[in-house]
């Protein structure tokens, strides 16, 4: 599969970002903890040159435990302060206060020698589209700030948000790069629900996700649709008999059994999973 996703509205938004940038003293970047490079996107890197960065690893409730731990390493070793978060629930979310303030403590500290007191943090909230940066926000708030869904692009234009005299954020749209120059980002991508779903061809996705499962988590295909081993059309098949997605005239519906599998996968069914992991 060759996917590529990169609508105009991005570029608008790569542009506000830059001019916003000055404006800020802290980079919170949310990635997918299921997959948490490839839901980074390197542009940011150079946008928030010289910026006090911080990493949340949101939907690690999606992602399994062991491999958290370990992208939390790789990523404060990268001088990244790192909180592990689910926004939908709250999860992690009363450590990030604390964080903020260590990470911006030399910044906190230089406007106390000057006199200036209490002028609060202001935090560019980043991250590639439908990874939660709106729930994110309105989780955090406790109250509903941003419009969220459960879709890429639902956020359109950047907004500041005042949570308390110590911090405000800017909500800013998830923007991808213009070229996946590895496929194999575009794909995990394709997986979380990051990219277009009009733009896919879910049969091959489904495939694509049978094989990386059959490599990394093999009991899983047989917990949840108790399917045996073969090639992965063949599983995808057999997911289709064994959950009775049918067509007229009783054949097999594998765009149905497509759908759900992915869906299974993107909402936690399938059991905990990441994706990439740090020695690759």
């Amino acid at each position: 599969m060759n996917i590529q996703w990169y609508p105009g509205h991005m570029t608008k938004a790569k542009r506000a970002m830059k001019e916003d940038i000055k404006l800020i003293d802290l980079i919170i970047e949310l990635v997918d903890a299921r997959v948490p490079l490839s839901s980074r996107n390197p542009d940011i890197d150079e946008l928030g040159a010289g910026k006090a960065r911080m990493v949340l690893l949101n939907k690690s409730d999606l992602a399994d435990e062991r491999f958290n731990n370990a992208w939390s390493e790789y990523f404060q070793a990268k001088g990244c302060h790192v909180v592990k978060v689910n926004s939908k629930n709250g999860s992690g979310l009363k450590q990030i206060n604390g964080v903020v303030q260590e990470a911006c403590k030399e910044k906190i500290e230089r406007d106390r020698r000057r006199g200036i007191l209490n002028r609060p943090v202001r935090a560019m909230v980043v991250g590639i589209p439908n990874v939660g940066k709106s729930t994110f926000i309105n989780s955090f708030a406790g109250k509903a700030c941003t419009k969220t869904g459960n879709k890429p692009g639902v956020t359109k234009g950047n907004q500041w948000i005042r949570l308390n005299k110590s911090l405000e954020l800017l909500d800013t749209p998830g923007i991808l790069w213009p070229r996946f120059e590895d496929q194999q980002v575009g794909l995990k991508l394709a997986f979380i629900g990051s990219i277009n779903d009009q733009i896919l061809n879910k049969d091959e996705l489904a495939v694509e996700l049978i094989r990386f499962i059959q490599k990394e988590y093999p009991k899983v295909l047989l917990d949840r649709y108790t399917v045996g081993q073969g090639e992965p059309y063949q599983i995808l098949e057999e997911v289709a008999r064994a959950r009775s997605c049918l067509a007229k005239g009783g054949e097999l519906d594998l765009m149905k059994a497509s759908h759900l599998l992915i869906d299974d996968f993107r909402n936690g069914k399938l059991g905990r999973m990441t994706l990439e992991f740090p020695s690759d």
